[in-house]
């Protein structure tokens, strides 16, 4: 095992480079920051665990670009049969502080069912927040099952198993600086 690339022989292949995500960031970015360039300041709500690369380096690309930044966390489990999602989410943390009448942007890993992500939008207006938006590195449009609208996306992406850029397989390979496909034979057992 190499130094530092323990992970190449589990990716089949990248399906976006490390310099296409910063590249896409900083596009994210200008965008949102001439979006909300008046407003106070602007709550980026990162989910946990997957957004927590996405969120760091976009809130620090945002502040390049926008009004202040703010970060809060929340954790969410949904519950499903093994890999799918079925929308029933649980709440394991929820926001440190009253969004009512602030500008949240919710911070998406990657959006496939939209089913959880739906819900969390939901939830969030319901706290009488000013205005919800989604930024969103990663879209798989093909696994859609609910059409939640995401205002600010980076990359559509075939539904094939990704990791890499805050992207797990069973807590792996998140540290991974790229997105790339997990080999079928890794995480299919039997």
């Amino acid at each position: 095992m190499a130094e530092g690339n323990w992970h190449a022989a589990d990716i089949d292949r990248v399906i976006v480079s490390e310099d296409q995500i910063r590249e896409k960031i900083d596009e994210l970015a200008k965008q949102v920051g001439t979006d909300y360039g008046t407003a106070e300041s602007v709550l980026l709500v990162g989910v946990l665990k997957g957004a927590v690369m996405f969120m760091a380096d976009f809130a620090r690309a945002l502040g390049r670009y926008g009004p202040p930044v703010e970060m809060e966390f929340m954790a969410v489990s949904s519950y499903g049969q093994g890999t799918t999602s079925s929308g029933v989410v649980r709440i394991l943390k929820d926001l440190d502080s009253d969004i009512a009448g602030r500008h949240v942007i919710v911070v998406e890993d990657i959006v496939d069912s939209g089913l959880t992500l739906s819900w969390l939008m939901k939830y969030l207006q319901s706290r009488r927040a000013a205005s919800v938006e989604v930024v969103a590195l990663l879209r798989k449009p093909d696994a859609v099952k609910v059409n939640v609208p995401v205002k600010y996306v980076g990359f559509d992406i075939p539904n094939e198993f990704v990791v890499g850029y805050g992207l797990d397989y069973s807590e792996r390979y998140r540290e991974v600086p790229y997105v790339g496909v997990l080999r079928k034979g890794v995480y299919a057992q039997g």
